[in-house]
């Protein structure tokens, strides 16, 4: 397998698009990395790039440590899955399997042995001679990344393979997909636009911006201690809170987060000088949905919202509310006898407070 690494890459379409800006990231030998963004964020560009379909405008593009700029796409040894599958419709499963092993010209005996490796490693062994018309959508999906791994490729690419399948179906094969990189120990890069598929597939997860890496992290550290405002406000299902708020500081030294009328104080851990320096200014806060609390009737710092939509989905309930101009979703366990139009009373804790510059920059939480 191989390491797949992109220095200070730049892609520029003859239109002037800016495709990538200044990219920098190390896939190492083995690793799942989970591209993710909006649309047009640049996200399929980067994989096209290491797959040499299109080349960089500018940076350094290594597979094994060797540079891959110049080298065709034959010559790179990586395999690609695209979300329409682009089987030949014409062709047998195992037509399909063989063709590109037919193509680098291996010996019959070699061919029929990938081929029933492969069959036998996605359980599609009964369809060999089934044509792709006659196959169901995730059928489709595992003879594509078949024809993929069949050439033994030293890196994995998809782009949003699982786009076209019900979400049934999406849990089955990208379970499946998590099980066959773990077996071959290939290295992957993965593009989706899909939480639950890059917080349970990566091992760590790029998060790109109008061409621009804004994070590159483990699941867990984006959703704990996003970068700044953007991987917080897009990472994470419902996406975090964000609003706006102001600091404040008492006698006793302790830093409060004013919002609305609430006051909230700040762990005492938290109050460091870069807090300290934003006193009176206005910053953006963030809390996860899990971060809300129905508060009592009362309770100090609580906020008084308005029940916009209530979603009942049996092991939660997300509340979404208003308070004033601020607008705040609420995860609540259960099943929660909550009404639209409810009056509510919500409480923040202020241990799980996400600050935010006025660039966007993470300041503390």
């Amino acid at each position: 397998m191989a390491t797949v690494e992109l220095e200070r890459v730049d892609k520029v379409f003859p239109d002037g698009t800016t495709a990538l800006a200044d990219v920098t990231l190390c896939v190492q030998d083995g690793e799942r990395v989970v591209v993710v963004g909006p649309s047009g964020c640049g996200k399929s560009t980067l994989l096209r790039i290491v797959a040499g379909l299109d080349a960089p405008t500018r940076g350094t593009l290594r597979i094994g440590g060797s540079k891959a700029n110049e080298l065709t796409p034959q010559e790179r040894n990586v395999a690609m899955v695209f979300q329409d599958y682009a089987l030949y419709p014409h062709m047998s499963v195992r037509g399909n399997l063989e063709f590109p092993l037919r193509m680098r010209g291996l010996a019959r005996g070699e061919i029929e042995r990938r081929v029933a490796w492969i069959a036998d490693l996605l359980g599609i062994g009964p369809l060999l001679e089934r044509l792709p018309r006659q196959l169901s959508g995730g059928q489709r999906q595992r003879v594509a990344m078949g024809r993929a791994l069949v050439r033994e490729p030293a890196v994995f690419l998809l782009d949003e393979p699982l786009s076209n399948l019900d979400a049934t179906l999406r849990v089955q094969v990208r379970a499946e997909i998590e099980d066959l990189q773990r077996t071959t120990g290939i290295t992957m890069l993965y593009v989706t636009h899909d939480q639950v598929e890059a917080m349970t597939l990566g091992d760590r997860i790029a998060v790109l911006k109008q061409g621009r890496l804004q994070q590159v992290a483990t699941p867990r550290d984006l959703y704990e201690r996003p970068a700044n405002a953007f991987v917080a406000g897009f990472i994470g299902s419902p996406p975090m809170n964000l609003f706006p708020a102001r600091l404040s500081c008492d006698a006793g030294g302790l830093v409060w987060l004013e919002l609305a009328e609430a006051r909230v104080a700040l762990p005492s851990g938290a109050c460091s000088g870069a807090l300290r320096a934003l006193v009176g200014k206005e910053i953006t806060a963030g809390c996860r949905a899990e971060a809300l609390r129905l508060a009592g009737d009362g309770e100090a710092g609580m906020l008084r919202a308005l029940v916009e939509e209530v979603e009942c989905l049996g092991h939660e309930t997300l509340v979404r509310a208003r308070a004033g101009e601020l607008a705040f979703t609420v995860r609540l366990p259960g099943m929660r006898p909550i009404a639209k139009g409810e009056p509510v009373a919500l409480a923040i804790d202020g241990a799980q407070l996400h600050l935010f510059a006025e660039d966007g920059t993470a300041i503390g939480s």
